[in-house]
């Protein structure tokens, strides 16, 4: 088993190889041979398809529930506002600067650490699965949900994201929502009664100030947004129908498929899904992986943005070094230090957990 500063130099090297290798969502296969590289050199057994990999812990046995490790290891783009380059690793006042250092390299880095660390340790509570995910940030179909009907049935997770090493012990889902208001093309000269963008305004009207009844006490509202809007072609001609992009943040008290059905129920217009599987998820406060976190001084909140948690059916936490603020931001570092203390983390916490029968 090898020592715990030896792992964290290890991972702080990874975490630099992956900075400088390009890894946007659908394009991971160069990182994902970096992360199959660690495995090979802690003589760690795994398997891939596609850009994901995915290992277990030596002393698997199939009669106890497993949990889930998991972080991404693609990347968004670099916004225009780098003043650094995106893909050189940079190393200056106790930070490493670089695309995807904080989102989510960082956790992926410290989790693999962690897991190597407990991989040959026997007598555990529970199997563990570690699994360096793709298209995270896309949510795209060849990430996280496409390696699921590989494992077997999962008893709880922790998915790596950048939470100051806090406990976000639930997180909100996504819903987006194509809405189409209709009206009746016309020439501008005449009067249409009937004009859609007009009619959007009575719909925008409804996002802009309903309040879903129930409240998370975690999460706490539901949160609509109309991100965009989009009518007509010419200056002189009413559009057939305006439409809208909304963004539905849904907390735990409502399924995807409720929230949609009151979309419907008080608007007027055609309503279109994007998707339905990006869903809310939660760990209860008493579950033993959460308690064992509260053990070490970590207090428990709710996260308003989205990870792989939406694809998991079993509970999940939310946890890893890092800032959420910084992810997607130009200039993106995380401090050498949040690695440092997010890896020894990990594995008290683990360690708490896993010895409890």
């Amino acid at each position: 088993m090898k020592a715990i500063t030896a792992l964290t130099s290890q991972a702080i090297t990874l975490l630099k190889k992956l900075i400088e290798t390009p890894s946007f969502s659908g394009e991971e296969d160069k990182t994902a041979l970096l992360i199959a590289s660690w495995f090979d050199q802690n003589d760690i057994p795994f398997q891939r398809e596609k850009h994901n990999i995915w290992a277990y812990n030596h002393y698997f046995d199939a009669a106890k529930p497993t949990l889930l490790l998991n972080s991404h290891h693609d990347t968004v783009k670099p916004n225009q506002g780098y003043t650094l380059d995106p893909f050189t690793a940079i190393e200056k006042e106790d930070k490493l600067f670089g695309l995807g250092s904080n989102d989510a390299g960082g956790c992926l880095v410290s989790l693999l650490a962690a897991f190597t660390y407990l991989h040959k340790q026997e007598n555990l509570s529970h199997n563990i699965v570690m699994v360096a995910s793709a298209e995270e940030e896309s949510s795209g179909p060849n990430g996280l949900n496409s390696v699921l009907n590989h494992l077997p049935e999962l008893d709880c997770a922790i998915v790596g994201e950048p939470t100051e090493m806090q406990l976000a012990i639930a997180e909100k889902g996504l819903l987006v929502l194509d809405v189409i208001v209709p009206g009746t093309a016309s020439h501008a000269a005449h009067n249409n009664p009937d004009n859609p963008i007009y009619n959007s305004l009575e719909v925008l009207q409804w996002f802009k100030t309903y309040k879903f009844e129930k409240v998370s006490e975690v999460l706490g509202p539901v949160k609509m947004t109309v991100t965009q809007i989009n009518a007509g072609k010419q200056h002189n001609v009413v559009p057939s129908e305006c439409h809208l992009v909304v963004d539905i943040r849904v907390n735990d008290c409502y399924t995807n498929e409720e929230i949609l059905g009151l979309v419907t129920h008080h608007i007027q217009a055609a309503v279109h899904p994007r998707s339905m599987h990006l869903r809310s998820s939660s760990i209860s406060k008493t579950h033993l992986l959460v308690q064992s976190g509260i053990a070490l001084g970590r207090t428990t909140y709710g996260s308003p943005t989205l990870s792989d948690q939406s694809v998991l059916n079993c509970q999940s936490l939310k946890l890893g070094p890092g800032n959420s603020l910084r992810s997607h931001t130009a200039d993106e570092f995380i401090y050498t230090k949040e690695i440092e203390e997010g890896i020894a983390l990990y594995i008290q916490i683990l360690q708490g957990f896993l010895k409890q029968k």
